[in-house]
């Protein structure tokens, strides 16, 4: 089967520096979104620099702004930009900034299993309008600057009905960009089968690869030479490689329902009370008890809101989950958590940040220690009143 010649990994979504470092040593390239991306990406051993040698660069930094910080690394490192906003192009010129270009752009529309997700339209503040591609041509060459490269991303949850009409936007922006174009990237999205009876039907990555390969013959034919095909996937490499692991800690009745209470909430994994996401849903006995019975429960963690609920469907709704009958002191198993998991968590309440364990070579190894209350408080300063 033919394969996108290049895979870089959104590291967004699961940035532990190992598992970074494990994408490099795989063949991955690296997307940054920030600066403290950037730093991550260098520090699992990816190098900035477009070497002509390679199809892609190792590091891209994707944005629609350039924070000061990330402008001083870009700028150091000489790290290519993919640009989602004009500002950014007179930005990196004023400070003295040559390097290579590609252009996100929005092509109008967008698509996501989610309204949060949705990265494309008009009420989206994701990439370039379609309609100003030459006005950021125009920009970049008047700075001693080339755009060689197009990325379009409209949102999580492809389908192929969205997916042609993106490619097809694709071959359209890039006639506006004409014969300086090297590299397509199909963004990411690529869904995972978050739900139990869904794990039988994945996503098809060859009719995947095929929509984009032909846009790409279509692009090729167009300007003259080859180009480059990138995909950008995140949740699709890590998301079922991960579980959030915690303890029932309370088992009370409110009225008619029946709740599970841990001591894990949105601050470790936040995508339930965002997006309203599924997340399968597994109990073990502490004891090493038989648990036969089931019952309709609520899962919910320790915080002070009452959007601190796993079991809830969009828009806030609280849905209970038939699991088995637990005791305080079970362990609760979040499946399918290894993307915008630990990625997404927060010291909200003062809680600790918790450790994460990569389970490699027939052992387990932290490759996060849990967070310190020290550590939570490091940067804090009580001024002399």
């Amino acid at each position: 089967m033919q394969v996108f010649d290049t895979v870089r990994f959104a590291q967004k979504a699961c940035p532990n520096l190992s598992v970074v470092a494990l994408m490099r040593k795989l063949g991955c390239v690296v997307d940054a979104v920030s600066a403290g991306e950037i730093v991550r990406a260098l520090k699992a051993g990816f190098v900035g620099g477009c070497d002509k040698k390679q199809k892609a660069p190792q590091i891209v930094y994707t944005a629609d702004i350039l924070d000061r910080d990330a402008l001083e690394l870009v700028k150091k490192y000489d790290i290519p930009v993919n640009v989602g906003s004009p500002d950014m192009i007179q930005q990196l010129a004023d400070a003295g900034v040559k390097t290579e270009l590609t252009l996100r752009v929005n092509p109008g529309f967008g698509h996501g299993h989610s309204r949060k997700t949705n990265t494309g339209g008009d009420l989206s503040k994701h990439g370039v309008w379609h309609e100003q591609i030459k006005d950021c041509v125009k920009l970049a060459q008047a700075n001693g600057m080339w755009i060689s490269g197009l990325h379009m991303h409209i949102g999580s949850g492809t389908d192929f009905e969205h997916l042609a009409q993106v490619c097809d936007a694709m071959v359209d922006a890039s006639r506006r960009l004409g014969g300086h174009l090297r590299t397509i990237s199909a963004g990411g999205g690529l869904p995972i089968p978050y739900h139990e009876e869904d794990k039988g039907s994945r996503i098809d990555v060859k009719a995947y690869y095929d929509l984009w390969d032909n846009a790409r013959k279509r692009i090729q034919q167009s300007v003259g030479h080859d180009v480059n095909l990138e995909v950008e996937p995140g949740r699709y490499l890590v998301a079922e490689s991960g579980l959030l692991v915690a303890e029932i800690r309370a088992v009370k009745k409110q009225g008619d329902n029946l709740f599970y209470l841990l001591d894990a909430g949105f601050t470790d994994l936040v995508r339930p009370s965002f997006y309203g996401s599924y997340h399968a849903i597994s109990v073990i006995a502490r004891d090493g008890r038989e648990l036969n019975e089931t019952v309709d429960v609520v899962v919910g963690g320790p915080l002070c809101e009452s959007g601190d609920v796993f079991t809830q469907e969009e828009g806030g709704f609280v849905v209970t989950r038939k699991l088995p009958k637990a005791k305080v002191g079970d362990l609760l198993v979040l499946h399918d958590a290894g993307a915008y998991g630990a990625a997404m968590s927060s010291n909200y309440n003062s809680r600790r940040y918790a450790a994460e364990v990569m389970y490699t070579g027939g052992k387990l190894e932290v490759v996060r220690e849990r967070q310190t209350f020290e550590q939570m408080l490091q940067n804090d300063r009580v001024i002399d009143f």
